[in-house]
C-alpha cells in the first residue's frame, strides 16, 4: 500500500486534573472537525471558567494531520500550548483540540515547570479519552436502474462497504463510503455493471 488510510482520534470527550504547587490545570480533550469548532469550544470554557487566568489550547486537524495550532494564552511563549501539541504528535492522535485551564495557586511553575504541567496535564486526559482508529473513505454517489440492484448490492456486500444514503424508485441512487486504498478496485467493479452512473461526492 503506498499510503496510509487510517488514522488515530480520540474515542470520547474528556476532562482530568492535573495540580502543582498550588496551580490546577484542568484539561479537557475534544473531538473536532474543523477549525471553526475550536473558538466556540474555548469561549464555552471561559464562561465556565470566568476566574481561571490562562485558558491554553492546541488543535491537530486532518487525516493527513498537517493542520496544528497552539495558543499560550499569556504565559510565557512555548511554555504550554507547544507543549500541548507535542503530546497530540507523539501520541499520533489527529482531529483533536485539548485545552488546559489554569487557575494560578501563587507559587511560580517557572518555565521547566509550566512545560511540565501542561504536557502532564495533556497526557492524563489524552488518557481519559482513550484512541480510536478510523478508516480514510472516499465518498461517491451511484445511479442505477432497479434491475441491477442486487449486483450493487453483492458488491457492497463483498467489499464491506458502508452505505450512507440509499434512494430506491425506479432509478436507484446510493451514496457510499469506500475506503481509501480500495477505491480504484470497487469502483473498477462497480464499472462492469451496465446502465451505473458513478460520481465522486465532493462534500465527503
Amino acid at each position: 500500500m503506498l499510503f496510509d488510510d487510517t488514522y488515530l482520534t480520540i474515542k470520547q470527550n474528556a476532562e482530568s486534573l492535573f495540580s502543582d504547587r498550588g496551580s490546577k490545570f484542568i484539561a479537557y480533550a475534544y473531538q473536532i472537525r474543523t477549525e471553526t469548532d475550536v473558538k466556540p469550544l474555548v469561549a464555552q470554557l471561559k464562561a465556565i471558567h470566568p476566574k481561571a487566568n490562562h485558558h491554553c489550547w492546541a488543535v491537530r486537524l486532518g487525516p493527513d494531520r498537517t493542520v496544528f495550532k497552539v495558543n499560550d494564552d499569556g504565559e510565557p511563549s512555548g511554555t504550554a500550548g507547544r507543549p500541548m501539541l507535542n503530546v497530540l504528535l507523539s501520541k499520533n492522535v489527529t482531529d483533536t483540540l485539548v485545552v488546559v485551564v489554569r487557575y494560578f495557586g501563587g507559587k511560580l511553575l517557572g518555565v521547566p515547570g509550566l512545560i511540565n504541567a501542561y504536557k502532564t496535564a495533556t497526557e492524563q486526559v489524552l488518557t481519559e479519552a482513550g484512541t480510536i482508529e478510523k478508516v480514510i473513505t472516499d465518498v461517491y454517489t451511484l445511479t442505477f436502474e432497479y434491475p441491477q440492484m442486487n449486483d450493487v448490492m453483492r458488491i457492497i456486500k463483498e467489499e464491506d462497504l458502508q452505505v450512507l444514503e440509499q434512494t430506491a424508485d425506479l432509478r436507484c441512487a446510493l451514496k457510499i463510503a469506500i475506503r481509501k486504498s480500495k477505491v480504484n478496485q470497487t469502483i473498477g467493479r462497480f464499472e462492469g455493471i451496465s446502465n451505473i452512473h458513478i460520481q465522486y461526492y465532493i462534500g465527503g
